[in-house]
C-alpha cells in the first residue's frame, strides 16, 4: 500500500489544550522530576536497554520470520486472519527501526496491512507452566466432586433434623439456623466452585505482538483525579515511549481534577514528547459529572474535534498504572485480527503490595484465575485500566455508559450485550499501586461492590432487556452470577452472627436419631470439607493456594462493610441518610495514618482510634468477643453436665468443636482489621521500588517489587486452617472406630 503523503498536522498553539503554559516553569517541589531531555534511542528498564521504535537508533530485534495479515474478502465482518509466512532472512533477525515510513495520524491502514506474529500458542505459560494447566484440567472433575459432597452434607443434615422433629414431635428452630448459617458461610467457596465447573472449555488465547510501523491510530487516556503529580508524570513518561510509533498514538492526560501544577508539567514534558496533550473538562455545579465515566466521555468528544481527528482505537491507563513497553502492540495485536473483538484487557498488577499482603490486595487470585476462568466462557470483562477498545464499539452503544461507579464492567458488559466480542490478555502490561491506607481500601473495595450492583441493575442482572440482548448464555450467566454473589455477602453476615449466637443460646444445633446418622453428618462433613479444599488448591494453583485461603478471609471481614455500602445505598431513603456511595468513615480524617510509612507512621492509639471508631472496627471487635464468649459459655455448659463423660463429649462435639468449627475461621478473620491497626506493614518509599533511567526520568517496577512476598502471618493463618483440618479429618477418623 502506498500511504497518501500528507503532512501530519498539528493543533495550533492558540487553540492547544496547553497553549499557556509556561516554558520556564520549574516546580518548587521535591516530587517534580526534571523535564527529561529530548528522547534517546533507547532507555533502560530492569536494567535492560529498550529501543525506540522511531528515533533513529540502534536496530530493532524481530525473529527471523512473521506472520502476515490478510483480509477475508468472503467474511460478513471481515475478520483478519493469520497465516504463516515462508522464513525469510531479516540481516540475521535485526530490521533497521525506521525501515516503513511514517504514516499522519489521519491517515488509516487497510486491515490487510497488519502484520501479527504468533509468539506462543498460549499468552499466560510463563505464568500457568505446563505442569500447572495440566493438574489444571482437572479443575472441574475435582469440583464436582467437591459440589456434590457438599449438597450432599446439607442434604442430609436437612434430613435428620426433619427425621428427629418427626420422632420427638417437636421443633428445633435454631438447629435449622444452623445449618442456614453453615450454608451461608461456605456459600462464596460453593459459588467459585460452581463457576469454575462451567469453564468446561479449555481457554486457548495465543500470545500476539503486532509488529512494524503499518499500525492502527491510537488515543491513550490517562484518567487522573487529584492523585500524586510524581505518580501520574511517571505513568505518562512510560506511556510516552512505549513500542510503538510515535505517530500512530497520542498520550491525552485526561486531568478531573483541574491541576494547574499538572498542567505545567504536563506542558514541560510536550517540549520532548509530540504526541502528549493535556485535557480538563468543564465540570458545571449542579450537573452530574458521572466521575470517571464523565472523564472519559469528555475526553472522547475532545479528540474528536484535533485536527487530526479521533484514533481508530482508545487505550486507557488509571494514573498510577505503569505500562510496559510491548503493551498497546500485544492489545492490538488481538483487536486487528477480529473485527468484532471490541475490547482487550490485561490484569491489574501491583509493585507495592506490602509484605504478607494482610488486606489481600494484590488481586492476583482474581486476575490468574478468575478472570482466566470468565475468558474462556467468553465473558472478559473490563479490568478497568490498560485496557484497549475500538472506538466504533464504544459509538455502537452510545459512548460510555453512565449511572454506574464500575464503568468498567458496564462497558463491557454493554459491549457484549450488543453483540461484540471481548478478551483478556494474562499477560504482565502494566503496574499500579495498592491503595496504600486502610481507609483507601475500604473504599476501594466497596466501590467495586456497589458499582458491580448499579450495572446490574441498570441491566436487569442481565436476564433481559436491550442491553443483554446479543449476550450468550455464559454471558447472561456471568451478569446474574457475580451481582448475586455481592448480594448474598449481606446474608453472610447473618450467618456468621448466628453462629456465635447459637453457642450462646445453648440450644440443640445437630440433631440425629442414632448414632449412626451422627457418624454419617460427621463422615459426609469430612468429605465435603477434604475434596472443598481438593478443588479449593487445583483451582488456585496458578495463582498460589495461600493466596485463596487470604481471599476466603477477606471475603468474610469486609461483609460488614459491603452490608453497610448495600443497606445505605439500595435499602436506606433518602430521609434515613440513604445515598449511592461508597463506605466513608466517619469524622474527620485531618491527617493521613500513614501506617506502612516507618517513619512517619502515626502512634498506636491514633491508628486504633482511626481504623476501631472511624472506619467501624468496633464491629468485628464486638463480634470477636462476642464469639469468644459464647464459646466459653458452651464449655461451661458442658462441663456442667455431671457424671456422664460421654454425654459431655457429646455436647462439645455438636455444639462448639463442630466440623470444620466455623466460629474459629470467622473469628479469626474478623481480627484483620484491629491486627492491622497494631502491626502495620512497612512498605519501602515508592521510589525505593522503581527503576528509573537516570537520563530519561522513565520509571519502571523493579522485578522484586513485582513478587509477592510471605511473612511469618501467612504462616499463621495457613497453620490455623491445617489445624482445622486435622481436628475434621480426626473426627472422620473416629466414627470409623467409635460404636
Amino acid at each position: 500500500m502506498d500511504p497518501q503523503q500528507v503532512n501530519n498536522p498539528r493543533v495550533p498553539e492558540q487553540t492547544h489544550p496547553t497553549a499557556a503554559r509556561s516554558q520556564s516553569w520549574v516546580a518548587a517541589d521535591d516530587y517534580f522530576l526534571p523535564a527529561p531531555p529530548p528522547v534517546p534511542a533507547s532507555y533502560s528498564v530492569n536494567g535492560e536497554r529498550v529501543y525506540s521504535p522511531d528515533t533513529g537508533g540502534p536496530s530493532t530485534p524481530l525473529p527471523a520470520y512473521k506472520r502476515q495479515m490478510s483480509s477475508d474478502s468472503t467474511s460478513r465482518s471481515r475478520t483478519s486472519t493469520l497465516r504463516d509466512r515462508s522464513l525469510v532472512d531479516l540481516n540475521d533477525g535485526f530490521v533497521p527501526a525506521a525501515a516503513e515510513e511514517a504514516m499522519p495520524f489521519n491517515i488509516k491502514y487497510n486491515s490487510s496491512c497488519y502484520t501479527v506474529e504468533r509468539l506462543a500458542d498460549f499468552d499466560d505459560l510463563e505464568l500457568r507452566p505446563t505442569l500447572v494447566k495440566a493438574v489444571h484440567k482437572l479443575m472441574p472433575f475435582v469440583t464436582v466432586a467437591a459440589l456434590a459432597a457438599s449438597f450432599g452434607y446439607f442434604g442430609f443434615r436437612i434430613y435428620c433434623t426433619l427425621a428427629t422433629q418427626r420422632a420427638r414431635d417437636k421443633i428445633y428452630p435454631m438447629a435449622w439456623v444452623f445449618i442456614i448459617a453453615e450454608t451461608f458461610v461456605a456459600f462464596p467457596q460453593l459459588f467459585y466452585a460452581f463457576y469454575s465447573f462451567l469453564a468446561l472449555r479449555s481457554r486457548k488465547r495465543p500470545k500476539l505482538r503486532l509488529r512494524g510501523n503499518a499500525v492502527p491510530t491510537v488515543d491513550v487516556f490517562v484518567t487522573c483525579c487529584k492523585e500524586d503529580i510524581d505518580v501520574i508524570l511517571d505513568t505518562v513518561r512510560a506511556a510516552c515511549v512505549i513500542d510503538y510509533p510515535r505517530d500512530r498514538f497520542r498520550v491525552v492526560v485526561c486531568d478531573d481534577g483541574g491541576s494547574e501544577e499538572l498542567r505545567k508539567a504536563v506542558g514541560m514534558l510536550q517540549t520532548c514528547y509530540t504526541n502528549l496533550l493535556y485535557w480538563a473538562r468543564v465540570k458545571v455545579k449542579g450537573k452530574p459529572h458521572h466521575f470517571k465515566a464523565g472523564n472519559l466521555i469528555a475526553a472522547t468528544d475532545m479528540v474528536a474535534t484535533l485536527p487530526e481527528g479521533p484514533g481508530e482505537f482508545i487505550a486507557a491507563l488509571d494514573a498510577d498504572m505503569i505500562p510496559e513497553p510491548e503493551w498497546l502492540r500485544t492489545l492490538m495485536a488481538h483487536l486487528v485480527i477480529d473485527d468484532q473483538m471490541s475490547l482487550v484487557c490485561p490484569p491489574q498488577l501491583f509493585y507495592n503490595t506490602p509484605k504478607g499482603d494482610p488486606l489481600f490486595q494484590s488481586l492476583d487470585s482474581f486476575a490468574r484465575v478468575q478472570e482466566v476462568i470468565k475468558d474462556a466462557n467468553g465473558v472478559a470483562w473490563c479490568t478497568g485500566s490498560g485496557y484497549a477498545v475500538r472506538r466504533v464499539a464504544i459509538e455502537s452503544i452510545g459512548g460510555w455508559p453512565t449511572g454506574s461507579l464500575a464503568e468498567d464492567v458496564f462497558t463491557s458488559s454493554m459491549l457484549l450485550g450488543h453483540g461484540w466480542k471481548t478478551a483478556f490478555v494474562h499477560e504482565p502490561l502494566q503496574w499500579g499501586l495498592v491503595p496504600d491506607t486502610f481507609t483507601g481500601h475500604l473504599k476501594q473495595r466497596t466501590r467495586w461492590t456497589l458499582g458491580t450492583l448499579q450495572t446490574a441493575a441498570k441491566l436487569n442482572f442481565c436476564l433481559y432487556g436491550v442491553g443483554a440482548r446479543g449476550m450468550t448464555f455464559s454471558q447472561r450467566l456471568s451478569g446474574f452470577l457475580f451481582p448475586v454473589d455481592n448480594l448474598l455477602r449481606m446474608f453472610i453476615a447473618f450467618a456468621v452472627v448466628a453462629i456465635p449466637v447459637g453457642l450462646m443460646s445453648g440450644k440443640v444445633l445437630v440433631l440425629y436419631v442414632s448414632e449412626d446418622q451422627l457418624r454419617w453428618q460427621i463422615r459426609l462433613c469430612f468429605l465435603g470439607f477434604a475434596l472443598g479444599r481438593l478443588a479449593e488448591y487445583i483451582t488456585f494453583l496458578p495463582s498460589g493456594y495461600r493466596l485463596a485461603r487470604r481471599d476466603f478471609d477477606a471475603s468474610l471481614w469486609m461483609i460488614p462493610y459491603n452490608a453497610i455500602t448495600i443497606v445505605q445505598s439500595f435499602i436506606l431513603p433518602k430521609w434515613l441518610g440513604g445515598k449511592p456511595m461508597a463506605f466513608a468513615p466517619t469524622g474527620s480524617l485531618t491527617s493521613e495514618l500513614n501506617e506502612r510509612d516507618i517513619k512517619q507512621r502515626a502512634p498506636l492509639w491514633k491508628r486504633l482510634k482511626i481504623i476501631i471508631w472511624d472506619c467501624k472496627a468496633y464491629i468485628h471487635l464486638v463480634y470477636v468477643v462476642f464469639t469468644v464468649t459464647a464459646v466459653a459459655l458452651a464449655f461451661g455448659r458442658a462441663l456442667s453436665i455431671k457424671g456422664d463423660v460421654s454425654a459431655q463429649y457429646r455436647y462439645i462435639l455438636t455444639h462448639i468443636c463442630w466440623p470444620p468449627m466455623l466460629w474459629v475461621l470467622s473469628a479469626i478473620a474478623f481480627t484483620v482489621p484491629v491486627r492491622y491497626a497494631i502491626w502495620p506493614p512497612t512498605v519501602p518509599d515508592r521510589e525505593e521500588l522503581l527503576d528509573r533511567d537516570p537520563d530519561t526520568f522513565i520509571a519502571h517496577p523493579k522485578r522484586e517489587s513485582k513478587q509477592t512476598k510471605w511473612s511469618k502471618l501467612t504462616l499463621f493463618h495457613e497453620a490455623v486452617y491445617v489445624a482445622v483440618t486435622v481436628y475434621t479429618t480426626l473426627a472422620f477418623v473416629a466414627t470409623l472406630i467409635w460404636h
